[in-house]
Formats: structure tokens, sequence, C-alpha cells
């Protein structure tokens, strides 16, 4: 027999399927076929045709594997040009995201990021909205989406523009202002703690942007559609709430509240029986100390408790304290509205959710996981 042409079986063989599944790939033009000479109630199957399939779907089930096992919690699985961590340390652009923190502002992290001329501007306004500022600022991007363009097709410079004025809407809701000041003074003048100013403009420049996190995959999810950069800004604060993302910094205010009352130590160990887990410490990009954390928690004086409570978190975990902890200190040490951590982090991460967001409509790619059906 010619061995280009091979059984039923031997197909079957090869694909790993069932009789029906070769029958459909060959009615569909993917495999041809012709009745054997020996037995014409039989047909033979063309080998190339089989073992090109045969490989098309083995590379298909090595990726979904990779892919599950990616968005779990891997490696990035999107290439960008904005941020990276490696060795324990945060680059924005290339530059060192902790020596950016010492001098530089959102605004002009912002121009780096969305690679501008100039530091970005950010007119002030204030809504006198009586909702609470994240409310508030929910309601502002709501507002936008409908009036504002689709971002595909549009040219990088017309985006980043609009990128601003976003922005600007965010910090209208955030920070309300009518003092055309750096943001970071915006907080801390509307919290009436011009003293906090500094701090604020750290941790502002280190909570910017943080590679793929899921808020940043959120925005980018949506910008791939076309939707536009309010839409897409609008999808990461959404997400950002989540207790395991920007939410964070609650259970570290708990763990707080516990030390006050029982103990550091105890409140560990209460915490570690009921969650199994004490979100205050480590993170898994940085097995030796979240660096972030530690720039932060120098620029001002860490409450005693707090300072007890690193302590004895890092005894007790062998973790150092990380980023929702210092936010949650710094707005102890300076007695800010409970909401402020979040307020600070949704500010500064809107300027990432934007780079991811017109980086996004750039490469023109859609992002469309496929569903593995895992149901009877």
């Amino acid at each position: 027999m010619n061995t280009l042409w091979i059984t039923a079986e031997e197909a079957l063989a090869k694909l790993g399927s069932k009789r029906q599944t070769l029958y459909a790939n060959v009615s569909r033009g993917r495999i041809r076929a012709k009745p054997d000479p020996a037995d014409p109630r039989r047909s033979l199957y063309q080998a190339d045709d089989v073992h090109r399939l045969a490989e098309r779907h083995a590379g298909r089930r090595q990726a979904a594997v990779v892919a599950a096992e990616t968005i779990r919690w891997g490696e990035p699985v999107l290439p960008t040009t904005i941020s990276s961590i490696a060795g324990g340390q945060l680059s924005y652009r290339g530059s060192n995201a902790i020596e950016l923190a010492t001098t530089a502002t959102l605004e002009e992290v912002a121009a780096l990021l969305w690679l501008t001329q100039a530091a970005v501007v950010v007119p002030a306004r204030d809504p006198g909205s009586s909702q609470s500022r994240l409310a508030t600022t929910f309601t502002l991007l709501a507002g936008r989406i409908e009036a504002d363009l689709p971002a595909l097709g549009r040219r990088p410079a017309i985006l980043k523009a609009e990128a601003a004025e976003v922005l600007a809407t965010v910090a209208a809701g955030l920070a309300p202002s009518r003092e055309n000041v750096p943001l970071h003074e915006r907080l801390a003048h509307g919290w009436e703690r011009p003293e906090a100013a500094e701090p604020i403009r750290r941790c502002l420049v280190l909570t910017a942007e943080h590679e793929l996190n899921v808020s940043a995959f959120a925005a980018r999810v949506t910008a791939s559609s076309g939707a536009a950069l309010s839409a897409a800004t609008l999808s990461g604060l959404a997400t950002l709430t989540g207790p395991r993302h920007g939410g964070a910094w609650l259970s570290v205010t708990r763990l707080a509240e516990q030390a006050a009352v029982g103990g550091v130590r105890e409140a560990i160990r209460t915490m570690l029986s009921s969650d199994g887990v004490v979100r205050a410490f480590g993170h898994r990009l940085y097995p030796d100390g979240d660096p972030r954390a530690k720039a932060i928690m120098s620029s001002f004086d860490v409450p005693p408790l707090y300072a007890a409570l690193a302590e004895a978190g890092e005894e007790l975990l062998g973790e150092p304290a990380n980023l929702d902890f210092s936010l949650a200190a710094l707005a102890a040490a300076y007695d800010l509205p409970d909401d402020a951590p979040m307020v600070i982090f949704a500010l500064a991460r809107t300027v990432g959710w934007l780079a991811h967001a017109m980086e996004q409509v750039v490469s023109g790619d859609l992002i469309r996981p496929r569903a593995h059906y895992a149901g009877s």
C-alpha cells in the first residue's frame, strides 16, 4: 500500500480523536480521503493531512496548558515596554522606580510612561460631589464613556492628549481642588495634612505602575476591544477595588486593630489561622522584600504599632512588610481618612492603566483567550 495514505485506524491513532471527528475533518476538507482499492467499503486518508492536523492539535493542547498556568499566576503573557520587575527591582521604561521616587511627581511619571515631551498637565477641578471620592470618580468616568471616541484607529498623539483629560477626570474625583498644584499636594491639602505631601508624592510614584497586574490586564482587555480610554480606566478602577488587589490594605488596618487589643504576635497568629494568609507581608515578585514599601516607609515616622507589626511579621512569617502595609501605615501616621490608601492607589495607578491601554491600542491586537469547557 502507498505510505502516503493510511487507514482509519492509523489516522485515529495519530489524531487521538473519535471516528466522527475524523469524518468531520474530511467533510470540511482538512483531510483528504479516497476509497481503499483493497476494500471499496473502506477509506484511506492522506497521511500528510493527518500528521499536520495532529501536530496542530498537540500544539493547541500545549498552549492551553501553558496559558492556564500563566493566567492563574505566572510569567507575563503580553509584551510591554512600560515597566519590568527583575532581580527584585521595579523599573519604569528602564528607569529604577525607587530612584525616580526620590524627586519625581506623578505628572512626571505619566510623561515617562506615556512617552510625552513634558510633564503631563492636570488642570484642577472640584465637582463638589456629596459622594465619596471613589464613588464620584466612578460617576465621572462613566459619564465620559458614551461621549468619548473609541480608541482604535486614532494616532498616538491624540490618544496621549485624551489620556491627560481622563487623568484630570479621575483627579477631579479623587483629588478635588481649585488650586493648580501637583497632585500629591492636592491630596495633602484636601485632607488638611500638608505635612504629608512628601510621602504621598513618593507613594504616588511607586504605585503608578506594576507590570501586568490584574487591573492593568483588565484595562488592556477593554482597550483591545477598541473602547475609549475612559472605559479602559473604569475597568482598571473596578478591578482595583477587589480585596486581593487595591483593597488589600483593609486587611492591614484590621490586623492593626487586632494588634492594638491583643498584641502584634497574637494578631498575626489569629489572622493566619482564620485567613490562611497575612496580606500585610510578602510579595511573590519580591522574594527579598517589596522595595516600594521600604522606600515609602523611609519617608515618614512609622507609628510604633505598625513598626512592631512589621518586625513581628518578618520574624514570624519570614516576610517583610509590603506595599499594602506601607499605605496603611502612612494613613495611620498622618491620621488620613479611612479610604486614603485606596484613593492614593487609584489616582496613581490610573497613569499606568492609561499607559497600558494606549500600548494595547497601538498593538492592534484583540485579547481573546479561549475557554476549556470542563462541564459534564
